[in-house]
């Protein structure tokens, strides 16, 4: 890796490592992020409009979405319009020089553009190309279009909030875009290492309904892992419409006791430490069988204490609690202010915003900002004259 290593876009532990990143939205672009945060050369290929991302309000300039100032971090955008010769003759070129591609564009369109893993694999032995979409590109569904709601159905989300809801609600984030993500990063980093003990590339693919359904079924699959099953699919205590915040007696609290030494001291703590004998209530598995009953019935005992006399008690005996924060209060308290978890930065052109910081801390390697968000096409002449291509007069 010779070539590679003399390429430092940054000091984390990537540096050296060579992205190129053919994506849109949030899936993909946030998997090259993480790898970008890690120190990795991060090359955002873009059509001449520029990933839609650009152009989510809200904004202070056209094509610098607030979305895109964190998701395109740590990156270089070149513009290329891939549907001339010419275009896909440069990103050919580019990944020639890459380790990486990570691409959301569906396999039928990279068949099109004649840009699919054989081709890409005949300029370059040992690329790690990446492709993810909504379904297995061999299914039926191969080339459906799909975006986060869409997986939430298809991998079952949907239905465990109707579940707990009576509502068929999705989760008011888009988990299936960002756990995907996060799991093309992580195929990226078993691949390289594979590369770098065979000198081999391979093709990756990232279904993010089989990749959601597989995370769902974790703790769901349950009773339905046995042949024949013991019960329906579906973790209880999870299910249990009662599984939620409780009302203290100043607001709202999460307080969770969960073994069985938790479950005594709780319900001392509030008078009725007979109940920690309850036949519903002594084990793990009678909880889990009886969690609406126990968490309706606790959530009964909250209110005679405020937070702060529920959050000492919790702490005194090893109950883990916190209270409610609302999303601004998480993002903006003396916990994450000291982890650094949301920064303030200035951008060349943006001016003031947030960063959102690297959770994950290395000792000798630190991951972090390398690069502001570039503008469409930024880099394009300057990519391309490190690779020898030449752009059109």
């Amino acid at each position: 890796m010779s070539s590679q290593q003399e390429r430092k876009a940054g000091a984390g532990p990537l540096a050296g490592v060579r992205v190129v990143e053919l994506a849109s939205v949030i899936m993909a672009p946030y998997a090259a992020q993480q790898l970008g945060d890690l120190g990795a050369d991060v090359i955002k290929v873009e059509p001449p409009a520029g990933d839609m991302t650009r152009q989510f309000p809200p904004l202070r300039n056209p094509g610098m979405g607030a979305g895109a100032l964190n998701l395109n971090r740590n990156k270089r955008s070149v513009a290329i319009d891939l549907k001339t010769p010419r275009g896909r003759d440069a990103l050919l070129a580019l990944l020639a020089t890459a380790d990486v591609f990570i691409t959301n564009v569906r396999p039928h369109a990279l068949a099109r553009l004649r840009l699919g893993y054989d081709e890409a694999a005949a300029v370059n032995r040992g690329l790690v190309y990446v492709n993810a979409q909504g379904f297995r590109s061999d299914s039926e569904l191969g080339n459906h279009a799909a975006y986060d709601d869409i997986v939430q159905a298809a991998s079952g989300l949907v239905w465990l909030n109707e579940q707990v809801s009576g509502e068929p609600y999705y989760v008011p984030t888009v988990l299936a875009d960002k756990v995907c993500g996060l799991v093309i990063a992580q195929s990226v980093l078993a691949a390289l290492h594979h590369r770098d003990a065979t000198g081999a590339g391979q093709h990756v693919e990232v279904p993010m309904a089989d990749t959601m359904l597989a995370f769902n079924l974790v703790e769901h699959l349950a009773a339905t892992t046995f042949d024949p099953p013991q019960g329906p699919i579906g973790y209880p205590r999870a299910l249990s419409s009662q599984r939620k915040a409780s009302r203290t007696a100043d607001g709202w609290m999460c307080i969770l006791p969960y073994s069985d030494r938790n479950w005594r001291d709780f319900f001392g703590f509030v008078g009725r430490p007979e109940l920690a004998d309850d036949p519903r209530f002594r084990t793990l598995g009678d909880r889990a069988h009886h969690a609406d009953e126990l968490y309706g019935l606790a959530r009964e005992f909250t209110e005679r204490h405020t937070s702060a006399e529920w959050q000492r008690f919790c702490d005194s005996v090893s109950i883990p609690a916190a209270p409610v924060l609302s999303l601004t209060e998480a993002a903006t308290n003396a916990y994450a202010r000291e982890g650094g978890l949301l920064q303030r930065a200035e951008h060349p052109t943006e001016g003031g915003y947030h960063l959102i910081g690297q959770p994950v801390r290395f000792s000798r390697t630190p991951a972090g900002l390398h690069r502001h968000c570039p503008r469409l096409g930024q880099h394009t002449a300057e990519v391309l004259a490190e690779i020898g291509f030449r752009p059109a007069s």
